[in-house]
């Protein structure tokens, strides 16, 4: 079979290797011409210490190398909060692909690729609070214990909907770097970070006297996506079919195991008291019935 020249990866993600032609380029006849490779442009991080785009990026270089096509990856010229990024996609400005937790009105605005990149771990959420307030969190043990204190969200996350419509108080501010500080400096009391990002979030910022809280765990059912514009098929087509060959083959699981086996470990989901809550933002397209793209955590 044919094969594709190298192509010029971020350096922040896996080695460059060759691409070998599964059929799928034929998807794609309007952005092939006269160009040695499909260009890919995603949201730059927030800041220069966010590392929560390392593994979506590397299963978008996964499933685009299983996709069989040439690409060339490159960040936007410029940080943009999820909303902006959201925006910019929809608008068919620079962005091509964002990955973000999928909601109903994302998913009327976009194209999403329904297979859940974070295996439904995003709904799993941990709190970051001041090391100081520990013993006022061991005396939570419901959620209306919970919903006396404050929450902080970026104000344009879904997770900031679902926690309010589950009775929370929750503090909004559109900076991603502020919303530890809010927590710092006792604006609000906790800060919901899912497992797979909580852990390098505390260990980048640690002179402002933040941790984990060490008991509970809250639930709700989402998934993580990529998403592309609405007319754009032919690139939706591709990052599916990539995305199930990597899962048919277990790269899919190869990867994330890597990126996150030891954080479920530490997290001890099970021996947390959990509490679940509704996802009124959950779209009724979401494949829950499809258990091989999901942990199980019974």
């Amino acid at each position: 079979m044919p094969r594709y020249p190298y192509v010029a990866m971020p350096p922040h993600t896996m080695s460059r290797r060759q691409f070998v032609c599964l059929g799928a380029s034929c998807l794609l006849p309007s952005l092939s011409h006269a160009a040695d490779s499909l260009q890919i442009v995603y949201p730059r991080a927030e800041s220069q210490t966010d590392e929560r785009s390392l593994y979506p990026l590397q299963l978008l270089q996964l499933a685009l190398n299983k996709s069989g096509v040439a690409f060339h990856l490159q960040p936007s010229n410029t940080q943009m909060p999820q909303n902006s990024a959201m925006l910019q996609l929809a608008s068919g400005q620079d962005i091509t692909v964002v990955w973000s937790m999928t909601s109903k009105q994302r998913e009327q605005d976009l194209l999403a690729i329904r297979i859940p990149l974070d295996k439904g771990l995003l709904g799993w959420r941990l709190l970051l609070i001041r090391q100081k307030d520990q013993d006022k969190f061991n005396r939570i043990k419901q959620a209306a214990d919970l919903q006396k204190l404050s929450a902080v969200q970026g104000h344009d996350w879904p997770d900031t909907d679902i926690l309010r419509a589950n009775g929370f108080r929750v503090e909004g501010n559109p900076h991603y770097e502020f919303l530890f500080t809010m927590l710092e400096k006792g604006v609000v009391d906790y800060f919901p970070r899912s497992v797979l990002e909580i852990w390098d979030e505390e260990k980048k910022h640690p002179n402002m006297g933040l941790a984990i809280e060490q008991n509970l765990i809250l639930q709700y059912p989402t998934a993580m996506y990529f998403f592309v514009r609405k007319n754009n098929t032919a690139l939706a087509t591709l990052l599916e079919n990539g995305l199930q060959t990597a899962l048919k083959d277990g790269s899919f699981d190869q990867l994330f195991m890597r990126f996150y086996s030891d954080i479920m470990q530490r997290a001890n989901l099970k021996g947390r008291t959990r509490i679940s809550l509704h996802n009124p933002l959950l779209p009724a397209a979401t494949p829950l019935q499809q258990k091989e793209l999901w942990l199980n955590f019974s």
